[in-house]
């Protein structure tokens, strides 16, 4: 019994340790692949992805995605506990289900995990979270997110987005077609930012008005530093 205690508690340090330099690895290394672009692959779909640092983005796109998902991104430690217990009043009271997850929570899910809601996937999120605020900043959190994240079926990331839907590099998005990628986040599949439908052209207005709103209060501060 002691000696399988021994290897539970050994099989354990060495997942924890793997963790740990797999996630300080990406600090400088970018993910070479994550699930979904596995998964479109695997499913015969042309896979578009550019990696573009952050700065050669427009700051339209960091500042639309704060706008839009995650305002306190730059004050939290991964975590929005106030978002958290707001998505929580709002779906027990039956309205429209709104998550509480942060920007840092879903670059932990894109670039180390798969999709799914169960206990196990989640905690191990939240480890994931941890470490990449930890060990990477705001700014190498920001720059994998907008790298990884999912704009349509086989297109990854800000360069490919900005090419598929703008003909234009990601450095020269405009303020609503920065707010129109964002907006297309949610449901990447089934909204497109070139020819938005009435709710995705409102919805990235208003992304848009918080995106000003970002850049006039410098609530996007973290990342120009």
């Amino acid at each position: 019994m002691i000696r399988l205690f021994g290897w539970v508690l050994k099989l354990l340090l060495g997942l924890l340790a793997f963790t740990i330099l797999w996630t300080l690895a990406y600090r400088w290394i970018n993910p070479p692949v994550t699930f979904l672009i596995a998964r479109d692959r695997m499913a015969g779909v042309t896979v578009k992805q550019d990696w573009v640092p952050l700065d050669a983005m427009s700051r339209n796109l960091p500042r639309a995605v704060i706008g839009a998902e995650d305002a306190r991104f730059c004050t939290h430690r991964g975590f929005d506990f106030e978002a958290i217990e707001e998505a929580y009043a709002r779906n027990k009271a039956g309205k429209a289900m709104r998550g509480g997850s942060t920007i840092s929570q879903q670059t932990a899910k894109n670039a180390f995990l798969w999709p799914g809601r169960t206990m196990l996937r989640k905690g191990i999120e939240a480890w994931f979270t941890v470490l990449i605020e930890t060990l990477w900043g705001k700014p190498r959190i920001m720059e994998v997110y907008l790298n990884v994240a999912e704009f349509g079926r086989g297109v990854f990331g800000a360069e490919a987005a900005a090419q598929h839907y703008f003909d234009k590099p990601a450095s020269k998005l405009t303020r609503i077609e920065a707010a129109r990628l964002a907006a297309i986040l949610p449901q990447p599949i089934k909204r497109d930012a070139a020819a938005p439908g009435r709710y995705t052209k409102r919805y990235a207005n208003r992304i848009a008005g918080r995106a000003k709103v970002v850049a006039n209060e410098g609530i996007d501060a973290c990342l120009w530093q």
